[in-house]
C-alpha cells in the first residue's frame, strides 16, 4: 500500500503549473502518483508537459491515464482524416508547443509510445481513477471507452459503483476552482488552463494541494 495515493487533475499543457504543484507535493519514496489525463490541448506546453511526465515515471512510482485530449491526438496521428477535429479542440496549441511549421507526424516517437501506453483506469484497495467517470453496473474491465473519458457531470452524475469504492476522476471542468465532492465520486479538474487551478488529492486522507496555471501556490 503506498504511504499516499496522489491524484492530479487535467493539466491540459500548464507545465509550469505541474511543476509548482510537485514542489508543494514534495513526492516522497512510499507515494503513488496517478495523473488522471488531458496533459495535453489549450494550454502553452503540451510537449513539457510530455517530457515532465517522461521523467517523472523514471524516479516515481507513476500511474499515467488516458484522456479524451489524448484520445484525439492519438487519433490524429493515426488517421489523417481526425486532424480537423482535434485542431479545433486544443491540438492547434499542442502542436505549436512543437515548434513552428509542426505537423502530426513530427510528434516524436517516444510521446506517440507514452500516447499509446496510457491506461484506460487504476484501480486500488478503496478506490478506482478514471479520467472522466463510469457506468456504476459495469466493472472496470467492462467499461466503455466513452463512459471513461467522455463522463460531464453536469449532465450525468453517475451513481456509487457496484464495487463499492470511490471514484477519483477529472475532465468536468469545477470553473469555481474548488473539488466537487459527492462522496462516492470526487472530481479534480480545477479548469486550470483557463485561468483556475491545478489540484493535487491524496485519496487516503482528502488533503489537497493547489497551484494557479503559473505554479503558485492557492
Amino acid at each position: 500500500m503506498a504511504e499516499r495515493l496522489i491524484a492530479v487533475g487535467d493539466v491540459h499543457g500548464c507545465r509550469a503549473a505541474l511543476e509548482g504543484l510537485l514542489e508543494v507535493v514534495s513526492l516522497r519514496g512510499g507515494d503513488r502518483l496517478i495523473l488522471l489525463g488531458d496533459y495535453v490541448d489549450r494550454g502553452p506546453d503540451s510537449r513539457g508537459v510530455i517530457d515532465l511526465v517522461l521523467d517523472l515515471r523514471r524516479s516515481h512510482d507513476v500511474v499515467t491515464l488516458l484522456g479524451n485530449h489524448e484520445e484525439m491526438m492519438l487519433g490524429a496521428l493515426e488517421r489523417p482524416a481526425s486532424v480537423g477535429w482535434w485542431l479545433r479542440y486544443g491540438g492547434r496549441e499542442t502542436l505549436a508547443s512543437y515548434g513552428p511549421q509542426t505537423t502530426p507526424k513530427d510528434i516524436p516517437a517516444e510521446h506517440r509510445e507514452f500516447l499509446a501506453g496510457l491506461q484506460d483506469y487504476h484501480e486500488e484497495d478503496e478506490f478506482f481513477f478514471t479520467h472522466g467517470g463510469y457506468v456504476e453496473g459495469e466493472s472496470l474491465d467492462r467499461q466503455p471507452p466513452e463512459a471513461l473519458r467522455w463522463t460531464n457531470l453536469a449532465q450525468r452524475m453517475p451513481g456509487p459503483h457496484t464495487s463499492g469504492k470511490t471514484a477519483v476522476v477529472g475532465h468536468s471542468s469545477q470553473k469555481n476552482g474548488q473539488v466537487l465532492d459527492a462522496g462516492h465520486l470526487i472530481c479534480i479538474d480545477t479548469f486550470c488552463h483557463g485561468g483556475g487551478r491545478l489540484t493535487a488529492i491524496d485519496a487516503l486522507t482528502r488533503k489537497t494541494w493547489q497551484v494557479d496555471r503559473d505554479g503558485a501556490p492557492v
